[in-house]
């Protein structure tokens, strides 16, 4: 049981914090994120087996409980100042300015939307592999999705989004 933890621990792990860093928007708390996560996926392990599918257990995990921090605790979290303009010269900070600017705009998101979002476009799920993974219904999954795209066209209209997705 150990080293098949171990084993998944090691080679997934990296791809989990990733995802965590994109809920949370913090280094830490994606940290902490996984950490539990992880320690939850190891509990049920035996129950996972060989038949399941760890790494979509951990990561089930990891969604619930990053709603049901959202739910408990609703700090707002600002960035201050205003982005760089551009002024026609290549920016070698650019894509760290991008980076950052997405990063503010997915925490304006209210918490299920941005979970949408991170779930559709960070992750590739399907609606309906969303709408499992939150317990909630496709259509559900659809308002939230076109609902904060339309927040994030507002906060970034540079932003080049999906092609196929209505306005």
């Amino acid at each position: 049981m150990g080293t098949d933890f171990e084993s998944f621990f090691r080679a997934r792990a990296p791809a989990l914090l990733r995802t965590a860093y994109l809920l949370t928007g913090d280094r830490h708390l994606a940290e902490d994120l996984v950490q539990e996560a992880l320690a939850r996926t190891f509990r049920a392990w035996r129950r996972i087996g060989d038949s399941g599918n760890p790494e979509a257990y951990a990561r089930r995990v990891m969604y619930h409980l990053q709603v049901s921090r959202w739910r408990l605790r609703r700090v707002v979290e600002t960035m201050p100042g205003d982005l760089p303009e551009q002024h026609g010269h290549v920016d070698h900070a650019h894509d760290a300015v991008e980076r950052l600017a997405l990063r503010r705009a997915l925490l304006a998101l209210p918490v299920r939307q941005r979970a949408v979002v991170v779930l559709r476009y960070f992750e590739d799920h399907s609606d309906t592999e969303i709408a499992d993974i939150l317990n909630c219904r496709v259509g559900t999954v659809k308002s939230h999705s076109a609902r904060a795209l339309r927040r994030l066209r507002a906060l970034m209209p540079d932003l080049d989004l999906a092609e196929g997705v209505t306005r």
